[in-house]
């Protein structure tokens, strides 16, 4: 009878022991494979929106960020570039009204960007040519870029291509085409998300 009584004791503790260390198995197995439905971190962040703080963004000052692995440019101008930019000669861009550029059907006029936020530029930050990063040159009447004719805007130091402080091309440089404008909507007065197009009203 005790011997009998030992057996069952240890048989109960050894099946419960199995079904935890099973079920821990199981477990252990099913979260890397569920896992593996789930697109990794380098997936989400090669699509996925940036959301982006201006609040800090100084008048001529810009920032940097990256967006499906392309720089993304954020100019804040002032009323006076922008002044400047609709009083330019247009004979000497290529396509000022942007027709052939890659932008969002919400992004027109000389500013290219969004109605009420003109201030703000948003641009990928790669020549159309063959795709170097422009530099920011917004020092108005730079006699490397042209002198009076300059009034700031992007230089692509691999080719010499030039755009305005819109990202519009100049005429007589290799780019083809206006700097593209990403999709880009404003969550709040803040904050600019890269990668989701504004609503339309």
């Amino acid at each position: 009878m005790t011997n009998d009584g030992v057996n069952h004791s240890r048989r109960r503790f050894l099946t419960g022991a199995t079904a935890v260390v099973g079920g821990a198995g199981v477990v252990g197995a099913a979260v890397p494979f569920v896992s593996s439905w789930q697109p990794s971190a380098k997936a989400k962040a090669a699509g996925a929106p940036v959301k982006v703080n201006i609040s800090k963004l100084e008048p001529g000052g810009r920032l940097v960020v990256e967006w499906r692995g392309k720089p993304v440019y954020i100019v804040r101008r002032t009323r006076e570039t922008l002044d400047a930019i609709a009083a330019m000669d247009i004979s000497i861009l290529r396509d000022a009204d942007s027709k052939a550029a890659s932008q969002p059907a919400y992004v027109s006029g000389y500013s290219r960007t969004q109605a009420g936020h003109e201030e703000y530029l948003v641009l990928v930050g790669l020549c159309t040519h063959l795709g170097c990063a422009p530099m920011y040159r917004p020092d108005v009447g730079a006699m490397d870029l042209g002198g009076d004719s300059w009034v700031g805007g992007f230089f692509c130091p691999c080719h010499g291509s030039k755009f305005d402080l819109s990202g519009r091309v100049f005429a007589g440089v290799p780019a083809p085409t206006n700097l593209a404008v990403p999709p880009h909507s404003y969550e709040s007065n803040d904050i600019i998300i890269i990668g989701i197009d504004a609503e339309i009203a």
